[in-house]
């Protein structure tokens, strides 16, 4: 196993129409999840990726487990709550650029998830464990249950990468906050955005992050910079990598999750970590010339060809 994540996938319900949700008569229905969605990613350049989680016992939750299955990544522990429902969000497009979401998640099967749920064998034979910020303030049992992972991995010397992934609707305390910044020093290599780094933080520079990152004990921060590329800098290397500019950002929902993927397909490749960064902006400039979260994620082929600036890509 290359990749082994844990963490909840929802079902997306977006209205088709602009206006308040009341007035909605047609919805698409997509499968999303921060760690689902780099999972995937990195399935579709060839690696082998698995997925700890919980869902209900319900028909949303066959919906996650077949999508997500069908895309390549084990889903071997993968629970069928019979207690709790599938979580499900919705998302209201107020106008042509902005949307709001309105998340259905508390009490649901993922936020039950506890230390039994995983499986030791499962973790020491992964080459890197990706976390985000959002499982472990889903509730105290899976604040539990990240920190158990973080101590198998770190047992059996898997290297642990880190996205804060913010989400601010999940930030009620203080306290997680400083949560957020203990899981940086857990990490190995960690990947925030600079929005992220300015709440942790209190500064835009990229840098700066950087530098606190590695202070809490990280080995390598990658600061996510947008379409103005990414910053790296290691215990012993720096640099800015440039952006790969599209014609048009269709939707930037996801664009973090594939830069994600496309760092981490490039370190298990054995890339420069500046090739695997260059990576990772490409993959996540790619994903916003198309709807949703996942269907734009390219295979290596299709990768290969955006990168070369070819516009013969198939897609």
């Amino acid at each position: 196993m290359d990749v082994v994540s844990i963490g909840e996938t929802m079902v997306l319900f977006a209205s088709k129409e602009d206006g308040q949700l009341r007035y909605a008569s047609n919805f698409s229905a997509r499968v999303a999840g921060a760690e689902t969605n780099t999972l995937i990613g990195l399935a579709k350049l060839g690696h082998k990726t698995g997925w700890i989680s919980r869902v209900g016992a319900d028909e949303l939750g066959a919906k996650i487990i077949q999508s997500v299955r069908g895309e390549g990544v084990d889903t071997t522990y993968v629970a069928m709550d019979e207690q709790a429902p599938t979580g499900l969000f919705l998302k209201e497009q107020t106008t042509v650029k902005t949307a709001n979401i309105l998340y259905y998640r508390k009490g649901s099967a993922a936020s039950r998830l506890e230390p039994a749920d995983i499986n030791e064998d499962y973790v020491k034979n992964a080459k890197f464990l990706y976390l985000t910020g959002i499982t472990p303030l889903l509730s105290k049992s899976c604040e539990q249950t990240t920190f158990v992972l973080i101590e198998m991995a770190k047992k059996h010397h898997v290297k642990i990468v880190f996205d804060p992934n913010i989400r601010k609707k999940l930030l009620t305390e203080e306290k997680q906050k400083h949560l957020l910044e203990r899981l940086i020093g857990t990490a190995d290599i960690v990947l925030p955005g600079y929005g992220e780094g300015h709440y942790l933080f209190g500064t835009n520079n990229s840098e700066e992050i950087a530098d606190r990152c590695l202070q809490l004990g990280a080995q390598l921060t990658v600061v996510k910079l947008g379409e103005k590329g990414a910053y790296y800098k290691s215990t012993d290397q720096s640099g800015y990598v440039a952006p790969i500019p599209v014609k048009e950002v269709v939707d930037p929902i996801g664009a973090g999750d594939g830069f994600a993927a496309g760092v981490l397909s490039g370190l298990l490749d054995g890339l420069a970590i500046k090739e695997a960064v260059g990576r990772g902006c490409a993959i996540g400039a790619f994903v916003t010339q198309v709807h949703g979260d996942i269907e734009g994620l390219p295979s290596r082929q299709t990768l290969h060809a955006f990168q070369q600036n070819r516009e013969d890509v198939n897609r």
